[in-house]
């Protein structure tokens, strides 16, 4: 029988649409990947699963490959890929509003 020290205990997050977010706390066997928390949390099941397999799964906002072991108290997050580069989005927002409004 596994013991409370055999298991590790993640959370899972996803920002479904702005000011929108999906967290699941999981506790899951010591070993347990970034891919086996996916699977556990249950995410493909109340989002498209397309849009789920397309995300990039991270650890504390690093990247993380989907075969990264996980340790007790990690945060999983998913990103999505950037729609405009940040430093292209600033010099449109300089050309539009002007110095005030660009940072």
């Amino acid at each position: 029988m596994a013991g409370v020290d055999d298991r590790i205990r993640v959370e899972v997050v996803f920002a479904a649409a702005p000011h929108q977010l999906d967290s699941t706390a999981l506790t899951l066997p010591m070993g347990a990947t970034v891919q086996d928390a996916l699977r556990a949390s249950g995410l493909a099941l109340r989002h498209d699963a397309g849009l789920i397999d397309s995300l990039v799964p991270g650890i504390w906002g690093k990247a993380r490959p989907l075969d990264a072991p996980l340790r007790d108290g990690d945060r999983l997050e998913l990103y999505r890929g950037l729609l405009v580069d940040p430093k292209e989005a600033r010099r449109q927002r300089y050309k539009r509003d002007g110095v005030k409004r660009a940072r």
